[in-house]
């Protein structure tokens, strides 16, 4: 445990499953939070599991790892989150399982430290009532700026909703596709980003591009960009934007300048396409961001 400022993460954990049989632990949420802790952040995960076997899986694997499980609750009536996951083309195709634990995280079951610093959370949690009441009034209760991460997976979302979201946050990140199904599409990306974020007063739009690499637009009205150095090794895209969103998280914490944390950010996102599914237990596999976080 630390007494230092601490990231909220709110939303999913879920299985991952893949064609093969293989079931690997994920949800962005979750991912996000794994990676913050490998980087010494110490985050406060919130989410909900079912009391069933993949439930208890995700506690051992929390402990294992270090992780606060504190925040984490258990549902005795909804199953533990699962995606069934298959690649085509080389690219993820979702079918996520409805109606699951993560769905219904409860405000009166939220417990959070005073060092909280930053909130972070995604779209797909929200698609219950239950979990959107949750997140506002953790919203309401503490007043911290929030890093939205924009995961649009029909037909788990609705516009309105989405941009109500965004609204109230402070640095969203999104892909050129979500940005052009949220906002303006004129061909003009850069166009497009300023009429974004002006529209929703953000101190920064962060806009990935896939190989292309990504953008973001701060809140003085500046450009940054980055562009990925060609892959040693690929097995799946699974996961990728997760890897890029914690190191732009941990960037935000420890306050890294713009380009640093777009490089970094790139760099380790790239590492995670070269393995199967978007986490790793294996400390080594962050030992190169650790020493550059510290």
């Amino acid at each position: 445990m630390t007494n230092n400022p601490r990231p909220i993460i709110f939303g999913e954990v879920l299985y991952d499953c893949f064609p093969g049989g293989e079931q690997v632990l994920g949800g962005a949420p979750f991912n996000v939070a794994w990676h913050l802790q490998a980087f010494g952040d110490a985050p406060q995960f919130v989410s909900r599991v079912g009391q069933d076997e993949l439930g208890g899986n995700i506690i051992q694997s929390m402990q294992d790892w270090g992780m606060d499980t504190g925040a984490l609750q258990q549902d005795e009536q909804h199953q533990t989150g699962r995606v069934d996951i298959e690649l085509i083309d080389d690219e993820p195709h979702y079918t996520i399982t409805p109606d699951c634990a993560y769905d219904f995280i409860d405000a009166s079951e939220i417990s959070l430290p005073e060092t909280a610093t930053l909130l972070y959370h995604g779209s797909l949690g929200l698609r219950n009532p239950a979990a959107r009441a949750a997140l506002q009034q953790l919203v309401t209760d503490r007043q911290l700026p929030i890093f939205m991460d924009v995961n649009l997976r029909p037909p788990w979302w609705r516009k309105d909703e989405v941009l109500n979201w965004i609204h109230q946050a402070s640095w969203v990140k999104l892909n050129h596709d979500e940005l052009h199904q949220l906002g303006p599409a004129s061909g003009n990306i850069a166009q497009d980003m300023a009429q974004f974020q002006q529209q929703h007063e953000l101190e920064q739009l962060i806009v990935t591009r896939g190989e292309a690499g990504a953008l973001v637009r701060d809140n003085a009205g500046d450009m940054h960009s980055v562009t990925p150095a060609p892959l040693e090794r690929f097995v799946d895209t699974v996961g990728a934007g997760d890897a890029f969103t914690a190191v732009f998280v941990h960037g935000l914490l420890v306050q890294w300048p713009i380009e640093t944390t777009l490089d970094a950010a790139q760099q380790f996102a790239s590492r995670v396409v070269g393995q199967r599914g978007a986490t790793s237990n294996d400390p080594a596999f962050y030992q190169a961001f650790i020493t550059r976080a510290g």
